[in-house]
């Protein structure tokens, strides 16, 4: 029986789900700079099953496909959240990526294939790529697109991008102790890939981070100094820190942002630390710790002198994050501020930053390094020495920027063009790779659960899935937030080329609109051709 199918190439802003009909926009070209990955998506629709090839004819050598599969969401989205929503019930979104070869299983109906480009600075100039299926070896149906390779690079200014790090999550996944031969594996192969798509931080657990823990519960130890005290002396051994540390720079992180020193929501406890003390190895700290304790006290005090030495003497001071507590609110204040006062003593010349939404936290002078969400960061832009950002599951109103499975792509890129306009130097999130239910409770299944227990939207816990060979699987999200992340480069370049005026009257079309975090075009057209505007005058003024 013969086969009918049709391809076509769509942009990588496109989400196709299950009772959609192929798109009639069709992408047959766009530019890219010469150190970049671009990525766009080949839609097959099929009369039938079968299995059959893929293949990209081109002279460009690192070209990845994949298929493109829906993972299931019983909790999409927070009721009341705004409309800007294609598609928000529970059902199944397009995200999980699975590396194909030239062999695939197309089904009948429409099939997605994802593909992503990296430049090659030997193929600078218009490449055509002869996009065709094959069944039995015989094209059935065929495309082309052409990408031109601007010999001009991307400029990333030194960015700061850290999505949190979960080591007891791959742990508890693949069944692995801390430390082991596995562990350390296993988290170099997640690492690497963090760090190919955007992150160059990374949060390190010198002690088990104090993260969406069940108050009275503990996350597995994944704690990387080893502390003893013996007749009341502390001391310190850091070689798992910097067994870690060098395991980073491998995978090319360049910054490293400590794990908490007080719980979350408020500074009220110490973190779980373990200790060997007197020959027993027992927990020393944790959630039955005040913060204000003489004992916590002390201990700070002692491991911040041999802890900074540590640090200075691997000229790592400058390339170090210290974190008070995350997320602390108006109401909190008076135990954030006592625990933040007796950091900055113990660090003060340290870059000490905390996620927040209130401004008074920095107006007292209590966080010098503020990170607001993007849904309050008007109040602190023009004020600070230097702005961050950051979203989570609480950012669904205001047509903000965010992750969630439902929002469409654009929704994910275009906090590139934010950050630019507005000088953020860096970016936090916390879920890279979160595997558990909210507080950490039981652990699940990310194929199978992507809402955490149903109590944050799908998408905002992690941006890979484990692979049974302990590497990362891609998601969507993983790549397009790394798109706004090489749109906020390009726009560096052009800077640099020219000036800011110039990148803002492109953005914001000479004043058609205003680009701020919660107001900007709904438009996947709008964006993708301004990126291109980017190059074309990146060209233009190429020295």
């Amino acid at each position: 029986m013969s086969n009918s199918a049709t391809i076509k190439v769509i942009s990588s802003l496109e989400k196709l789900y299950h009772e959609d009909k192929v798109p009639e926009n069709t992408l047959s070209d766009f530019s890219m700079l010469n150190n970049e990955k671009k990525s766009f998506q080949v839609v097959i629709e099929s009369e039938k099953d079968f299995k059959g090839t893929l293949t990209i004819n081109t002279n460009i050598k690192d070209i990845r496909k994949y298929s493109v599969e829906h993972i299931k969401s019983d909790f999409p989205m927070f009721k009341g959240s705004d409309n800007y929503f294609r598609y928000s019930k529970d059902g199944y979104y397009p995200d999980l990526l699975l590396p194909v070869e030239n062999e695939i299983n197309i089904v009948k109906g429409i099939n997605v294939f994802w593909v992503e480009v990296n430049a090659d600075k030997y193929n600078i100039g218009n490449n055509e790529l002869l996009i065709s299926v094959k069944e039995n070896d015989i094209s059935i149906a065929e495309t082309s697109l052409n990408i031109e390779i601007i010999d001009c690079s991307l400029n990333f200014n030194d960015f700061i991008y850290t999505c949190w790090f979960h080591t007891d999550c791959l742990m508890s996944h693949y069944k692995f102790e801390a430390f082991s031969d596995e562990y350390w594996r296993v988290t170099e192969n997640f690492l690497k890939t963090a760090n190919e798509y955007g992150m160059s931080c990374v949060l390190t657990p010198i002690f088990t981070p104090p993260l969406d823990t069940e108050k009275g519960k503990e996350r597995p130890t994944v704690q990387l100094v080893d502390v003893t005290l013996n007749n009341g002396v502390y001391s310190f051994n850091f070689d798992k820190l910097t067994q870690w540390i060098e395991m980073a720079e491998r995978c090319g992180i360049k910054y490293f942002e400590m794990a908490h020193f007080f719980t979350q929501w408020g500074a009220n406890h110490a973190p779980k630390i373990t200790a060997t003390v007197d020959g027993e190895h027992k927990k020393i700290f944790g959630w039955e710790t005040k913060a204000t304790s003489k004992e916590y006290k002390k201990f700070l005090t002692d491991f911040s002198v041999e802890f900074k030495k540590y640090l200075e003497e691997r000229n790592l001071k400058d390339r170090v994050l210290i974190h008070v507590s995350d997320e602390p609110n108006f109401s909190m204040l008076r135990p954030y501020s006592k625990a933040s006062k007796l950091i900055h003593k113990l660090y003060k010349s340290y870059k000490i930053v905390d996620a927040l939404s209130d401004v008074w936290f920095y107006k007292l002078g209590i966080v010098t390094t503020p990170i607001p969400s993007n849904d309050h960061i008007d109040k602190f832009i023009g004020k600070t020495d230097e702005l961050w950002t950051y979203y989570c599951s609480a950012q669904n109103k205001k047509n903000v920027a965010n992750r969630f499975f439902c929002n469409d792509s654009i929704r994910t890129r275009v906090i590139g063009y934010q950050m630019f306009k507005f000088d953020v130097v860096g970016f936090l999130h916390w879920g890279y790779n979160f595997y558990y239910t909210r507080l950490s409770k039981s652990v699940i299944n990310p194929y199978e659960v992507s809402d955490a227990g149903k109590e944050f939207p799908s998408g905002d816990s992690y941006v890979v899935y484990p692979a049974e060979d302990g590497t990362a699987h891609h998601s969507i999200r993983l790549k397009v937030f790394y798109d706004a992340l090489q749109d906020m480069a390009a726009l560096n370049t052009l800077e640099n080329l020219t000036d800011k005026k110039t990148c803002l009257d492109i953005i914001e079309e000479n004043g058609k609109h205003s680009i701020t975090f919660s107001e900007y075009p709904h438009s996947d057209e709008w964006l993708l051709n301004t990126r291109e505007k980017i190059n074309l005058k990146i060209k233009e003024n190429m020295k």
